[in-house]
């Protein structure tokens, strides 16, 4: 009887056929949260629609049926607080976090990720662990005791958004360890092409040498607070060189010099030879700052954030800026520059109705670089003009800046977005000056295209057609919050609402497009809510640390006086700018100097109207100051946005080139609002 013999099996193989199982299946774990982060944030996300129909139902009821419901005004930030925070997993799933990349472009994609694992340990899981925590602590007893809204006629089940908090970040949680998988996997498979770049020793060399600054500048202070304040502040800058997000850098730095707070505050860095501290920092104490998150996303008028995105975004898909550049082109054809000034023009258009620098540079980067290369434009011109024309929303209203920058400050938004109307023009209008002028003295620099033909009222007529639905839409924003209709919340969703029907009677609305146009928001949004909650946990233990006395301290004994005071303020956000984007100067430096300015005593005219006056000229001031920051290397992020898009011909250099001559008008504009503080105050005094 013959048996056949089964053929032998060689372990080895049976070995790397598990691993590969596993593998596969980590990597389908990996996928798996993915995919669950972003079907939770592509539901959530369509909650900015419901908000944009709440904001106009309210308007309507008021003054169609002379009717009010509390109960619409706290649905409205309900939506907020729920797209911003689910937003948060979403963004990191998607990595549309804010990063420093001067240094982390170099890096080899495996150095990225082994930053990225780094980062996701050491600042982001303790981060998550105690929001979590201590944010099921703040649910379970608005719970216990069935919390309700503060109004009689609002909302019930309080606790209900408190809720969103622990399970928000526990969603985070999952997108975090999702990345960790990713980037785990990636290293142990050790891909070939992730390896093409430079290595970690790039980063370490930088963090050495700020580590290196930072103790030397300790030695310029006393106290082992205000070391630690000086230690925190350039830890938090070296760790942004590492391209590690921002929003998590700055919160992992917060929670980690909290405990080195507590450490010295119970004798446990005696070792160090400095002295003992009593800043009352620890784990219950950092706890607070669930309730500041709480206030955050329940803020009314944070709520214009996403709206003015939307907004913004729904302009660019709509085709506002194409029809502008083509029948405005035709009228400044024959004019030297004409191609230019056209640019700029669109520039303070699309800023008067969007504050979004990135969509705005890119657009007319695309629009309007290839036109320009072809009529022979100087590249450094040509890069110059769009890079400045497109931050000009940064600081025209509605700017999503300046609603910040409201909030942070304690003023009203309306004064402040009037309060810009006139440094914006006058900014713009340098631009154009420049242009002019530039054009006719280098003539070979913006040359008047070949076979141009003079305009007609044809021309005119489609610039008409193309600029006045805009101007609509502009003035029912801007001049709803001006004539006190609306407040800048409700004329947010005014214009979010607006926009749609622009774009539909443009039809060029499709879904696809408003998924799209829902996505960027609720990335864009969710990023900057992102950073929110970092410098909440940032400036939280900053403060306990006394660093706000210690800055006021080091800035009233310069004692060069009130003006002098601001000039050394403003130059010192000046050069923040070269290295920290606006929202982190916004939301960490910007509140630590209202003490300051309301101490100089200054002479600001407020007409009789403005109640801080100069706080508005001095907020305005920065304001302009930020737009630089815009412009300057290495963290000039209108540079990277336009560098994506730029034709070939224009090189790195070109732009920053490009861009000196625009800096130093934004500062000739900063000067003349410095001198003359009506061109900030007047319009808000007469408003109303």
């Amino acid at each position: 009887m013959a048996t056949l013999n089964a053929p032998e099996t060689d372990p080895i193989d049976v070995y790397e056929h598990i691993l590969e199982q596993e593998e596969r299946d980590t990597q389908a774990v990996a996928v798996g949260i993915d995919t669950m982060v972003k079907g939770v944030g592509s539901v959530v996300m369509w909650a900015n629609v419901l908000l944009i129909a709440a904001i106009v139902s309210q308007v309507t009821l008021r003054y169609l049926f002379d009717l009010n419901f509390p109960k619409l005004d706290e649905i409205q930030w309900h939506f907020y607080g729920l797209v911003t925070m689910v937003g948060i997993s979403y963004a990191l799933v998607t990595d549309s976090h804010v990063r420093v990349d001067l240094l982390h472009m170099q890096l080899s994609a495996r150095a990225r990720r082994v930053i990225e694992i780094i980062g996701i340990l050491a600042l982001l899981v303790p981060f998550i662990y105690l929001m979590v925590d201590q944010g099921y602590d703040y649910f379970y007893e608005s719970w216990r005791v069935n919390e309700r809204s503060d109004s009689p006629t609002g909302l019930p089940a309080r606790w209900a958004l408190k809720a969103v908090i622990p399970v928000s970040f526990a969603l985070l949680g999952f997108a975090a360890l999702a990345r960790l998988i990713h980037d785990v996997h990636a290293l142990y498979v050790n891909y070939e092409d992730e390896r093409e770049g430079k290595g970690l020793r790039l980063i370490l060399w930088a963090v050495i040498g700020f580590g290196l600054v930072a103790t030397a500048l300790t030695f310029l202070v006393e106290t082992t607070e205000e070391k630690l304040v000086i230690a925190m502040f350039l830890t938090f800058i070296a760790l942004l060189f590492t391209g590690f997000p921002v929003a998590w850098t700055l919160a992992g730095v917060g929670v980690a010099y909290c405990g080195i707070a507590f450490l010295f505050d119970n004798g446990m860095m005696n070792w160090t030879g400095l002295e003992e501290t009593l800043t009352g920092l620890d784990y219950l104490t950092l706890g607070a700052v669930v309730n500041r998150v709480y206030a955050t996303m329940s803020n009314a008028v944070l709520v214009a954030l996403p709206m003015f995105i939307f907004m913004g975004l729904m302009l660019d898909e709509s085709g506002v800026a194409e029809r502008l550049m083509t029948s405005m082109q035709r009228l400044f054809g024959t004019v030297r520059g004409g191609l230019a000034i056209t640019v700029t023009m669109i520039g303070i258009i699309l800023a008067a109705s969007t504050g979004i620098i990135g969509a705005s540079v890119v657009l007319l980067g695309v629009l309007s670089l290839p036109s320009m290369m072809e009529q022979k434009y100087n590249p450094s011109l040509a890069a110059g003009v769009v890079s400045a024309s497109g931050t000009l929303g940064i600081l025209i209203p509605p700017s999503i800046m300046l609603v910040i920058m409201a909030d942070q400050m304690a003023l009203s938004v309306g004064d402040l977005f009037m309060a810009a109307v006139f440094p914006g023009i006058i900014i713009g209008g340098l631009y154009l000056t420049y242009i002019f002028i530039i054009a006719l003295v280098k003539r070979d620099v913006a040359p008047v295209p070949e076979g141009a033909t003079r305009p007609d009222w044809a021309a005119v007529k489609d610039v008409l057609i193309a600029v006045l639905p805009t101007l609509g839409l502009i003035l029912a924003v801007l001049g709803s919050i001006f004539a006190g209709l609306t407040t800048p919340t409700e004329a947010s969703g005014i214009g979010a609402f607006g926009a749609t029907l622009l774009a539909l009677g443009y039809r060029k609305l499709t879904l696809r497009k408003l998924v799209n146009v829902l996505k960027s928001t609720f990335n864009t949004t969710a990023y900057i809510f992102a950073i929110f909650l970092g410098a909440t946990v940032f400036s939280y233990v900053l403060r306990e640390l006394g660093g706000d006395e210690l800055i006021e301290a080091m800035i009233h004994g310069t004692g060069l006086g009130p003006n002098g005071t601001v000039i050394a303020i403003l130059f010192i956000v000046f050069l923040l700018g070269f290295v920290l984007d606006w929202i982190e100067i916004t939301l960490i430096v910007l509140p630590l100097m209202r003490p300051i300015v309301n101490g100089l005593g200054l002479d600001i005219p407020g007409f009789d109207a403005i109640d801080e006056p100069s706080l508005v000229w001095f907020v305005i001031l920065v304001a302009v100051t930020l737009q630089t920051s815009f412009l300057t290397p290495p963290v000039g992020f209108a540079l990277f946005y336009l560098k994506g898009v730029c034709p070939p011909e224009i090189k790195l250099m070109d732009i920053y080139k490009g861009i000196i001559p625009f800096v130093l008008l934004q500062l000739t504009g900063l000067a003349l609002v410095f001198l003359w503080p009506a061109l900030a105050t007047w319009l808000p005094s007469v408003a109303y």
